[in-house]
């Protein structure tokens, strides 16, 4: 399983990458691996959320899930990429596989709500 260190993690099992005011989401290897074959998401662009809120949901073969950000903020884009192949989120999670950016009203927020590499691999017994 493969854990990026510039990232940060959830115990949600997201990960975040900050850049600038820009938060871009996604979830983890581990996350993808329990869910399963991705088939779909729902994203909506421009929703507004507070941390700890679900701004969507993943559907998989096995199960459908929530999608929290650990971040305030609105969703400014959703990878659309995703439209067409939700497997990337599978093959390529850290990557092309990303879900959304989310423009961030509290950016203090992305290292208080996050862990990293070595708590996260805790958290998931690794």
């Amino acid at each position: 399983m493969n854990f990026p260190e510039n990232l940060t993690y959830t115990k949600e099992h997201e990960w975040l990458r900050v850049e600038g005011n820009t938060a871009i989401l996604g979830i983890t290897d581990f996350a993808q691996g329990e869910l399963g074959d991705v088939i779909y998401l729902d994203i909506p662009t421009g929703k507004v959320a507070k941390a700890g809120e679900s701004i969507g949901s993943v559907e998989a073969v096995k199960t459908v899930s929530d999608i929290y950000t650990p971040v305030s903020g609105t969703v400014i884009e959703v990878n659309s990429g995703l439209n067409d192949a939700p497997e990337t989120v599978n093959k390529d999670p850290y990557g092309a596989g990303w879900l959304v950016k989310i423009d961030m009203s509290n950016p203090a927020e992305a290292k208080s709500n996050t862990m990293g590499v070595a708590e996260y691999k805790a958290l998931i017994g690794q």
